[in-house]
C-alpha cells in the first residue's frame, strides 16, 4: 500500500469522519483507532488532524458534541451526526463515487 499524501488525507477527512460517525456516536481517540483498524494501519489521524475537522463539522451543525462520563470517571467529548450531517454524508458519498468512477475511466485508458 502506498503512503498517502497529506493532501489525500486532508481531502478525505470530512467524508471519512461523517462515515465513521454514521456508525454511531464516538469520541476522538475512538475515531482515530477505528480509522487505523479499517485501514489496516495504513492511514492514521493525529489529534492535530482530527479535532480541527470535528470542530469545523460542529460549527457547520453536521455533528453535535456532548460530554459524557467514561467508566473511569473521566469526561469525554462524544460526537454524533445530526440530520444535516447525514444529508452531507450522502452528498459527500455521491461526489467521491463520481470522482472514483472518473479516475477509473481515465486510468483504464492509459497503460501506465
Amino acid at each position: 500500500m502506498p503512503v498517502l499524501s497529506k493532501e489525500i488525507v486532508a481531502a478525505s477527512s470530512r467524508p471519512l469522519l461523517l462515515s465513521l460517525l454514521n456508525e454511531g456516536e464516538s469520541y476522538g481517540y475512538e475515531l482515530i483507532k477505528r480509522l487505523r483498524e479499517l485501514s489496516d494501519g495504513e492511514m492514521e489521524w493525529t489529534e492535530g488532524t482530527l479535532y480541527p475537522v470535528l470542530h469545523r463539522l460542529e460549527r457547520e451543525a453536521l455533528v453535535q458534541a456532548s460530554w459524557h462520563e467514561a467508566e473511569s470517571g473521566r469526561q469525554r467529548k462524544y460526537y454524533k451526526l445530526t440530520a444535516a450531517g447525514r444529508r452531507a454524508l450522502l452528498e459527500e458519498k455521491s461526489q467521491w463515487m463520481f470522482l472514483n468512477q472518473l479516475l477509473e475511466t481515465l486510468w483504464k485508458r492509459t497503460s501506465t
